[in-house]
């Protein structure tokens, strides 16, 4: 039955919460379907609280499921997936909040693909394909660009365009492939196969338009992955627009976000790398003359020296000092050398006093006989001996006519001498 109400009789809300309680609760299980837009796993509970998304009405709606059935879910569930729930719905009339209380929960549609696709990601990472020290850079300036993309598609039109906008001598090998379809992958794999083969290609990309999840799929192909991965050449990857991530541009060395931006990718601008040759060009003869001003100045500063102004003032100033040091070596060798001559006078007047010449020129002579032999004594000589004087300045030829002995023989003093002396 309606609740009557009116102004004078009004509910009170906790009636009016009640009956909304009741309303809920008779609409037993239901089975909703919507988009996984927050998923809440908190650490230590066995309760995981999701937020579930109209995906045409802006609406979304909490729901609670265990951890155990979350967990056991296979792919996992993510967030963006779009599932199916029975759930019973409850409404908590303290806070006055609609929730529903899930009992099973199943992928479907794009949810399901996502969830297979992650699967894929996370397997894939495991094993090391997206590794960032796998990734080869990309040459600078490529001989031959392969290009794997639909024929005369718009993507194959923009990589063209505008590679050979930026560099007009850029050559390209261009290999078809579906690029959508269940024939896709394998079709791309082929035509990767053979430009990597190509020794000339030196970069590879593979580029297609936007679209819906579904037809980006053959660009997560488990075997185009590892294709590319295997490849020897780099390889870019420039599927669809800017939000747009198929599990290629993971294992891909470069990701480009549209095919545009692949073209400025492989090739460099020309313009902007004349630009840098120039300004390269100006800095180093900025350089070089800047050298050279600076050794022209250093040159000039050793110019201006005395020394080097002119080169005859050392000269003559080692010339004063060699003119200075050979007047005192000759001032050092005289005085040396009269020092020397001093002294071999004095050794020579020592060694001239100790002379018996010196002796016979203060007077004295040396007798000797017919023989030769010095007399010391008046014994032995006989009047009329001839005997011989020597003297300071010749000898004297003599007879003996007479000897007188002294007394004292030690007195060396004649007789006679004393006479002459007092006369």
């Amino acid at each position: 039955m309606p609740l009557e109400t009116s102004v004078e009789k009004p509910a009170p809300v906790r009636q009016i919460a009640t009956l909304i309680q009741g309303y809920v609760d008779r609409l037993g299980a239901v089975w909703v379907e919507g988009q996984v837009a927050q998923l809440n796993k908190r650490p230590g509970m066995q309760t995981v609280f999701l937020t579930l998304r109209d995906s045409l009405a802006d609406l979304s709606i909490s729901v609670t499921a265990s951890r155990v059935l979350v967990d056991s879910m296979n792919p996992p569930l993510v967030e963006g997936a779009s599932v199916v729930v029975h759930a019973k719905p409850s409404y908590y009339a303290v806070r006055g909040t609609l929730s529903l209380q899930a009992r099973d929960i199943r992928m479907v549609g794009l949810g399901e693909l996502l969830a297979r696709l992650e699967r894929r990601r996370q397997l894939l990472a495991a094993e090391g394909l997206f590794d960032p020290a796998r990734k080869r850079p990309l040459p600078f300036l490529p001989g031959t660009v392969g290009l794997v993309t639909a024929p005369g598609s718009a993507a194959e039109r923009d990589v063209l365009e505008n590679a050979r906008r930026r560099w007009p001598g850029v050559r390209f090998r261009v290999e078809h492939a579906t690029v959508q379809g269940t024939r896709a992958a394998l079709e791309v794999m082929e035509a990767l196969g053979r430009l990597d083969r190509d020794p000339a290609v030196d970069v590879v990309v593979v580029a297609r338009g936007g679209g819906a999840v579904e037809d980006l799929l053959p660009f997560s192909d488990e075997g185009l992955l590892r294709a590319v991965a295997a490849c020897a050449t780099p390889v870019v990857s420039a599927i669809g627009h800017e939000p747009d991530q198929p599990l290629l541009d993971l294992v891909a060395d470069v990701r480009a976000s549209t095919p545009t931006d692949a073209a400025k990718l492989v090739v460099p601008d020309v313009a902007a790398e004349a630009h840098g040759v120039a300004t390269a060009r100006e800095r180093l003869r900025a350089g070089v003359l800047g050298l050279l001003d600076r050794e022209q100045s250093a040159l000039d500063a050793l110019r201006t020296r005395p020394a080097l102004a002119d080169p005859r003032t050392l000269l003559d100033e080692r010339s004063d000092e060699l003119v200075l040091l050979r007047d005192r070596a000759r001032r050092t060798v005289g005085h040396a050398l009269d020092r020397a001559a001093d002294d071999v006078a004095h050794h020579r007047a020592r060694a001239r006093a100790l002379s018996p010449l010196e002796t016979l020129r203060r007077g004295y002579a040396v007798l000797q006989d017919a023989d030769g032999h010095v007399l010391t004594s008046v014994a032995g000589l006989a009047a009329g001996a001839a005997v011989d004087v020597r003297v300071a300045d010749g000898r004297v030829h003599a007879d003996v006519t007479g000897t007188t002995a002294l007394a004292d023989p030690t007195d060396t003093v004649h007789p006679a001498d004393e006479e002459a002396d007092r006369a």
